[in-house]
């Protein structure tokens, strides 16, 4: 999916760019658009496909890691997570070991 044409920045909006992001992220999951496991673009490609700096877009994955929504696995990237579905969550983790 290409994660930056389903993103609307709206620059006249009274919503800040990184919570712009965030959001359309968290619907674009609940829509099922983006799935779990699904690999989400590196901040510096998805902020320069977005015409944003790429704090703003790292600002947007931070809070988006911190609500259990994104999760970072270091040089591999960053990935949508399992749901706040804490059964499943505990099945996933058991399958692959963690």
């Amino acid at each position: 999916m290409d994660l930056a044409a389903q993103l609307a920045i709206d620059a006249d909006s009274d919503r800040a760019p990184f919570e712009q992001v965030r959001l359309g992220v968290i619907d674009l999951v609940t829509r099922g658009q983006l799935l779990v496991g699904e690999r989400l673009p590196t901040v510096r490609a998805l902020a320069a496909d977005l015409d944003l700096a790429p704090n703003t877009v790292a600002k947007s994955y931070r809070e988006l890691e911190a609500a259990g929504i994104i999760e970072t696995r270091g040089r591999r990237g960053t990935f949508i997570k399992a749901g706040s579905n804490t059964t499943l969550d505990d099945a996933q983790r058991a399958t692959v070991g963690h």
